[in-house]
């Protein structure tokens, strides 16, 4: 199973237990993943994810105590009469009095007023229009919306927790999307899938590992090629100075610097410092090695 039906399993598997959360989340579930039928009259559940259905039939159960009916040939969800008006009602989806049922524009603001009814939202929106990346890959969680109301009050909501979403157009949808590590653990708390969480944690600290590992490898070998690369080039000089000039005419200090370094030509400085007699530190090493470079130039010139 992807990380992200991972995810939509979790969140399937809670049923908030106050009333007003539960409709907070059945409301999500109806906006992105619902329909109407019969000239907008009658609710009707478009999905073929077996988690949303199932989610919706447990939340009518405990918020209505009532057993949903599904019509196959015409997708209904709910029986007639006034059970169905009470869940239209409770859910401010109109319906009654001739007003037709709307699932296009924003849910209720009174729906989702508390921070536990806002989050119980976002756990039924993320199952019905909700997915998220591999985050052995990337960082990238995202809601794929059919109306710009609908992405802007999600975006709305989640900033409200302090994460930062964004929203995109995308084709004929709206999209409502995140790609911060930091800020997609964030959302994952809110909605509750704290077991996704912690996986999600120890991917990102194994990611983090491995990329400082890396960082460090790459830093290292850097400094490697230049040791080695500015090793070659003094020894170049060294011998340059040795053919055309001849260590005799070096002083003392410069003749037993220049022996050294071809004797020892992998030694960092401060190695090359403790085989001179006297020792002498790492500034002492490169101001030499420097002076010889500078004889070679003036014997090319």
């Amino acid at each position: 199973m992807s990380f992200s039906g991972t995810v939509k399993e979790e969140l399937a598997a809670q049923i908030s237990p106050a009333r007003h959360c539960q409709l907070a989340e059945l409301a999500a579930l109806l906006h992105f993943s619902g329909g109407v039928c019969e000239g907008g009259k009658h609710l009707c559940l478009n999905t073929e994810n077996e988690a949303v259905a199932k989610k919706c039939f447990t939340l009518f159960k405990k918020a209505f105590n009532i057993d949903t009916v599904v019509t196959s040939a015409k997708g209904r969800l709910l029986p007639d009469g006034e059970t169905e008006l009470k869940v239209m009602q409770a859910l401010h989806l109109g319906g009654n009095e001739g007003v037709p049922i709307t699932l296009e524009a924003p849910v209720s603001s009174l729906l989702i007023k508390n921070s536990c009814c806002g989050r119980a939202y976002l756990r039924g929106a993320f199952l019905s229009v909700g997915s998220m990346s591999d985050p052995r890959k990337s960082y990238h969680l995202e809601f794929v919306c059919g109306e710009r109301a609908q992405a802007e009050q999600l975006r709305d909501l989640i900033l409200g927790f302090e994460i930062e979403a964004r929203v995109i157009r995308r084709k004929k949808y709206d999209v409502v999307y995140l790609k911060e590590g930091s800020g997609i653990v964030d959302l994952l708390n809110v909605m509750g899938a704290h077991i996704s969480l912690m996986n999600l944690e120890n991917l990102r600290i194994v990611k983090g590992m491995r990329n400082s590992i890396n960082r460090r490898v790459n830093c290292e070998t850097a400094n490697i090629s230049k040791t080695v690369a500015a090793a070659s080039k003094q020894i170049e000089d060294i011998l340059l100075v040795r053919d055309r000039y001849g260590f005799e005419n070096l002083p003392d200090h410069l003749r037993q610097m220049a022996e050294v370094r071809l004797e020892y030509p992998d030694a960092a400085l401060k190695e090359l410092g403790g085989y001179l007699e006297p020792a002498v530190g790492k500034s002492g090493v490169n101001h030499r090695l420097r002076r010889l470079s500078e004889i070679a130039d003036g014997i090319r010139s």
